[in-house]
């Protein structure tokens, strides 16, 4: 049996056998349609390469998995109610508007979509949960949330194409009783049968999904497995920018909206997450599509709602000098998250404490989240990627598990987990999600 210290340990030391079982793994993966479009081409599926992952599935508790599956529908009900509590959300968010001007523009969004009278009568949550497994003084693991992601949370297409490579691997080292452990997972059928509920329930058989992307993608396979899944069940999804939305999006006098000139049921988006994601254009196109009736995943409302403050609020410690007070002394404890999304923004160590000596009296900290540092115990596996050789290293692991709900007016329709997706990084890298070229994909493996 395997032990969760020791892992996969005899197999990560002998070199050769390790390369074999890569140049497998890759194929296998290629095979299965765990790809990315490379960062050269990113606008084009000419070229495509395997998106990182790791050689071997790493070992979690099966205890925690299931108390995390256990608790993801209270979270989606939590989201949800925060999403329609206006006046909890500009409390809560009335300081960081005040310094955050990304924030202060949804949010300006959503005070002119509620002073309009919100159109959209469904409502459609497709979320992520995430944690670390925080290793305690005794020894014993236990589950920390890190985040709710809201808006575009991605990897539930790739995530379900990634047990097979895992299986293949084991297979291949006639591990099958082992292989057979490995969990089935597909996120995206999950994800796909949220937006076909509230595609149903808008009620037009004709009426598109329309899906907003970006220019360079190179994570399109993962949003082509959710087009695919609702494709198969008749349900048309376009794929558009924002920059297309302003050009050729219009309102008719029941706010109903058309996109060259047919009607939107679902308005997806995998895009308008990061700042950077909006000009002047943009932000006009997410203002049209925000007071049309069309069912957005999410509303403006639950995007707020997944704010790092929002979720520093509902889990209130400590009060905040004194927590700076904590950070400064101890700086290993600690990491100073700005209120943005898509990773790579964290502060650590010296120049957290630099930045935190800088937003002690100033009004700007209230833009930023201080929070306690999960310290998970290390274990070894091996990251394949693209361009690099096989490497086996110290890693961590994140589990991520996906809810779907929808709402029709106040009445809860659906409600559900869908999957899960486990990302595991080299300890060396404190910050960044997969697609920020840190984190690779992984599979749990239950002990």
């Amino acid at each position: 049996m395997i032990g969760m210290a020791t892992g996969w340990g005899s197999l990560l030391q002998d070199e050769q056998q390790l390369e074999e079982l890569a140049r497998q793994a890759v194929d296998r993966a290629l095979a299965e349609g765990v790809l990315l479009r490379t960062s050269q081409e990113p606008s084009s599926s000419e070229v495509v390469s395997y998106a990182p992952f790791t050689l071997f599935p790493s070992l979690v508790p099966s205890a925690l998995l299931e108390q995390a599956y256990a608790v993801q529908m209270d979270f989606n009900l939590l989201v949800d109610a925060v999403s329609q509590n206006a006046a909890f959300l500009e409390q809560t968010l009335s300081s960081t508007i005040k310094r955050d001007n990304f924030t202060a523009r949804l949010f300006d969004i959503h005070k002119q979509v509620l002073k309009e009278g919100i159109a959209q009568t469904v409502f459609l949550g497709l979320n992520r949960s995430d944690y670390m497994f925080q290793h305690n003084a005794d020894g014993s693991p236990a589950l920390k949330q890190i985040e709710i992601n809201t808006i575009s949370a991605s990897f539930g297409g790739l995530a379900s194409r990634t047990p097979a490579v895992h299986r293949h691997v084991l297979n291949v080292l006639s591990k099958t009783r082992e292989a057979a452990k490995i969990l089935s997972n597909n996120p995206s059928k999950g994800l796909a049968l949220g937006i076909a509920k509230a595609w149903e329930l808008y009620g037009s058989a004709n009426a598109l999904v329309l899906l907003i992307a970006q220019e360079k993608e190179r994570n399109i396979f993962d949003q082509r497995a959710i087009e695919n899944e609702l494709l198969a069940r008749n349900i048309h999804v376009i794929r558009r920018r924002f920059e297309d939305v302003s050009e050729k999006g219009s309102l008719d006098q029941d706010r109903r909206l058309f996109m060259d000139g047919q009607e939107v049921a679902v308005v997806y988006f995998r895009d308008g997450y990061m700042p950077s994601h909006y000009s002047l254009q943009n932000w006009e196109a997410r203002l049209l599509l925000e007071r049309s009736c069309a069912v957005k995943c999410p509303d403006i409302a639950t995007q707020l709602a997944g704010t790092k403050k929002v979720q520093q609020e509902l889990s209130r410690g400590e009060e905040g000098d004194q927590a700076i007070t904590e950070a400064i002394a101890a700086p290993s404890r600690f990491v100073l998250k700005p209120q943005r999304e898509g990773g790579g923004n964290n502060l650590y160590g010296e120049e957290m404490v630099q930045a935190l000596e800088g937003l002690k009296d100033s009004e700007e900290r209230a833009s930023y989240i201080l929070m306690e540092k999960i310290e998970p115990e290390p274990f070894g596996n091996c990251l394949l990627r693209s361009g690099s050789p096989a490497r086996v290293v110290q890693c961590i692991s994140e589990l991520g598990i996906f809810g779907v709900y929808v709402r029709q007016g106040k009445t809860l329709v659906m409600n559900k987990h869908v999957g899960h997706l486990l990302r595991t990084k080299a300890i060396e890298h404190a910050d960044g999600g997969v697609a920020a070229g840190v984190a690779v994909l992984d599979n749990p493996y239950p002990v």
